[in-house]
């Protein structure tokens, strides 16, 4: 029993790295209607900032400063390369940001190098102790900062007035000019947020085991996340998020039947059959809105 628990801790710890960054990306489809391909150049600056300045700062105060750094990258990104694209089919917002991604991820590859960067986090690999579980004090971590962020998102959409526009634009952006919403702060607002989330999960991703360059390939994992979840759903993101972390698990841990045929890494794959389940029965997602259309 302690193992089963410890394992779906460890898998609630990796399903909110994934819907930090399911979360970037439900949040830029929404406002724009585009999936943006940046979110793995957008969690592996904001990991490296981190890296660099834990050296001169305290790490919790790093990773402020490095995710207000990534926040405005983000907020530029929309700025400079979608912003003159507004109106354009959507294939080819998706195609620049993708670019943008590729073009981001090799400066920032440049500044990581071979080796791996610690991050210079408080917990590194150390366990703790509850109810006489061993859980690892970093998916303990992830876990909390996970839910008192979107706790704080959810509030922020519910309550603000920056929220209540950007959930207005989201529904439908001519009205939402018609009664004042500058859709365009609402656009830099949401990359600023997605970007922020990003380097939020790639700092968490990066703590107890350093940062290096092929962890990008994590935040491919938010995309069956979304799918799952529903690309316009922010509640089905953090739902998919963890459920497919603990899923994950459960498969690595005690998938040892499988292990013969599909070998020890099936797990990996997990997230992705279960896309293509949920694709085949519900395209548009658990929590996702249902689009009808007239023929």
């Amino acid at each position: 029993m302690n193992e089963f628990v410890a394992t779906v801790v460890r898998g609630l710890g990796n399903g909110s790295i994934y819907a930090l960054l399911a979360l970037g990306f439900v949040i830029v489809y929404k406002s724009m209607r585009v999936i943006s391909f940046a979110q793995p150049a957008f969690m592996m600056a904001g990991a490296l900032l981190v890296s660099y300045l834990v050296v001169s700062l305290n790490f919790f105060l790093a990773v402020i400063v490095a995710l207000l750094l990534t926040a405005l990258l983000g907020a530029g990104v929309e700025r400079l390369a979608l912003r003159p694209m507004i109106g354009k089919p959507v294939f080819v917002i998706a195609i620049i940001t993708l670019g943008v991604d590729i073009v981001i991820r090799t400066v920032v590859n440049s500044f990581i190098g071979l080796d791996i960067r610690q991050m210079g986090d408080p917990w590194g690999l150390g366990q703790v102790g509850v109810l006489g579980v061993k859980i690892d004090q970093r998916h303990l971590a992830t876990l909390v900062t996970t839910l008192v962020v979107v706790g704080a998102l959810f509030a922020f959409y519910r309550w603000s007035r920056t929220g209540l526009a950007m959930r207005a634009a989201s529904s439908d952006q001519e009205v939402a000019l018609a009664q004042g919403v500058l859709v365009g702060r609402v656009f830099s607002l949401s990359w600023a947020l997605a970007a922020a989330l990003a380097g939020l999960a790639g700092v968490f991703l990066s703590t107890g085991i350093g940062l290096e360059q092929n962890l990008w390939l994590t935040a491919l994992k938010a995309l069956p996340v979304i799918i799952l979840g529903g690309l316009d759903s922010l509640g089905g993101a953090v739902v998919a998020g963890l459920s497919i972390g603990v899923v994950e698990a459960l498969v690595g841990s005690y998938g040892g039947a499988l292990h013969p045929v599909f070998g020890g890494d099936f797990f990996l794959v997990v997230p992705y059959l279960l896309m293509l389940v949920v694709l085949l029965v519900r395209p548009y997602g658990l929590f996702g809105t249902r689009e009808v259309e007239r023929i």
